[in-house]
């Protein structure tokens, strides 16, 4: 009643005595815990912060490109920006430099045996995933279920493809060390 006598309305009326909470001031981009909880300021908002966020900006396309802020939108950026981290016109130019400096027929072996390194990797896995799944019976044409017997020794085909990979890879590898 005091309080609203005085016009203070709002303040209290008992005095306290008690605990306040330690108070830090964070700054955009600082990264601390709280409550088992990673938080982080961006653009001024505070938010989570999650292992998946540096995964987050390598595959999310940017709308302008990072190295000549033009916006990214014609066909080809979005291959170029997974691949150099910038436009296809940077590309363009990045590459006929390499042309007029005499760089361009190494960084183009470089990018075929990297290629070539990533895809014998992607095809022994998946002739492994395939030699590991079970498939002892098939549906035929006319919807008939079949049960084969017999069937591969896994162990021997497995020994097979690991070897040939690893022919492949040694084979790059000397391709990789070989500069013509």
């Amino acid at each position: 009643m005091r309080n609203l006598i005085k016009g203070k309305s709002g303040e209290s009326s008992e005095l306290q005595v008690g605990y306040t909470a330690k108070k830090e001031d964070y700054k955009e981009g600082d990264v601390w815990e709280e409550n088992g909880k990673k938080w982080t300021i961006k653009d001024g908002i505070k938010q989570t912060y999650t292992k998946l966020d540096e995964v987050k900006k390598e595959a999310i396309l940017p709308l302008f490109c990072p190295k000549c802020d033009s916006i990214m939108k014609k066909r080809n950026d979005s291959k170029m920006y997974k691949i150099h981290k910038m436009c296809f016109d940077c590309v363009i130019k990045m590459e006929n430099k390499l042309k007029i400096e005499g760089k361009y027929k190494e960084y183009e072996k470089n990018l075929i045996i990297n290629n070539a390194q990533d895809m014998i990797e992607d095809f022994e896995s998946y002739l492994l995933d395939a030699l590991n799944t079970s498939n002892n019976q098939y549906v035929s044409e006319r919807g008939e279920i079949e049960r084969w017997k017999g069937g591969l020794d896994k162990e021997k085909l497995e020994n097979e493809i690991k070897a040939a990979s690893a022919d492949f890879k040694e084979k790059i590898k000397q391709a990789k060390n070989d500069k013509t």
